[in-house]
């Protein structure tokens, strides 16, 4: 009970406002009536009363009802996307046996590579609030971690569970891409980026370079491109190119960050603008309790 009017919102909260100046009004502006002295009327007051009270409150839920219908109470429900302006991304991982490697925290020497990179997708996803997001993970094989999904939390957890070896010691970088194709092909989303990540060498992939990039601009896929130390800069940077996207080299944990957050600014979703909530209105309510008052209000007003 107490949960469904925590839960209670009103579309004109400030027709409310009219129930305590009633309220005050009928304390303190009573209508000045000549007075009439006519004696042995105790009978005829007391039988009368009843009745006068019960009219009174009649009014009040008569105003009352009307008031609360009138500021249009309604319980929120869900909210839908009706058209899909935003992004659907796919963020390759490598997983590698590079990715070990320590000394990319400053601040922590101990932590490596991969660990690091799961910190700052983890912060990266709950930024992408209105898009679908996909993960997939690289190294001797390739392997999606999550499909295409609005659920940052349990991609979030899963992360948690990702390590380095999950799919191999090797590095199959381009294969990758043509996993986040596969996932980004069909998607009815009006951009669809790939945030490639990689730490080296790619020598364990089986499709060639050329046939990933037709593919990538058959279905209009931009890849951003993130290359730690020392990687396929050469690679990495004519798949950004051709793609439409853009090639990024980190040496540290900050630069990381920092080149999440670029991309996260150059890719704004506009599904925003294109939300609808549903709303369940109990208008009805209060409105049909404040007829039958009124009904009542106006029968006795008339016997008495």
């Amino acid at each position: 009970m107490f949960d469904f009017f925590t839960d209670l919102h009103f579309e004109f909260p400030f027709f409310l406002v009219l129930i305590p100046i009633f309220i005050i009004c009928s304390i303190y502006c009573k209508a000045k009536i000549p007075t009439y002295i006519i004696p042995h009327l105790e009978i005829f007051e007391n039988s009368k009363h009843k009745s006068t009270l019960l009219i009174n409150l009649l009014k009040y839920f008569v105003v009352i009802g009307s008031v609360i219908a009138l500021s249009s109470p309604y319980k929120q429900l869900n909210t839908q996307i009706i058209k899909n302006d935003g992004i659907d991304i796919v963020l390759s991982l490598d997983t590698s046996g590079s990715m070990k490697e320590l000394g990319l925290n400053k601040e922590n020497h101990n932590e490596d590579r991969f660990t690091v990179v799961k910190d700052i997708v983890k912060d990266f996803l709950p930024k992408r609030v209105n898009d679908n997001v996909a993960i997939v993970v690289f190294g001797t094989s390739v392997m999606m971690a999550t499909p295409l999904s609005f659920d940052k939390e349990a991609q979030k957890s899963i992360i948690d569970y990702l390590e380095v070896g999950i799919v191999g010691d090797k590095t199959a970088m381009i294969d990758s891409l043509a996993t986040s194709v596969k996932v980004l092909k069909s998607s009815k989303a009006k951009s669809k980026i790939i945030i490639l990540l990689s730490d080296g060498e790619d020598n364990s992939s089986t499709i060639p370079l050329e046939v990933i990039i037709k593919l990538l601009k058959k279905y209009s896929i931009k890849v951003y491109t993130v290359g730690i130390g020392k990687s396929n800069r050469i690679m990495l940077n004519a798949i950004a190119k051709q793609t439409s996207g853009k090639s990024y080299i980190a040496y540290s944990k900050e630069d990381l960050s920092l080149i999440y957050q670029e991309i996260d600014n150059l890719e704004k979703s506009k599904i925003e603008n294109n939300k609808v909530t549903l709303k369940n209105y109990l208008f009805f309510f209060p409105l049909f309790f404040a007829i039958i008052s009124l009904i009542l209000y106006i029968y006795l007003k008339n016997r008495q």
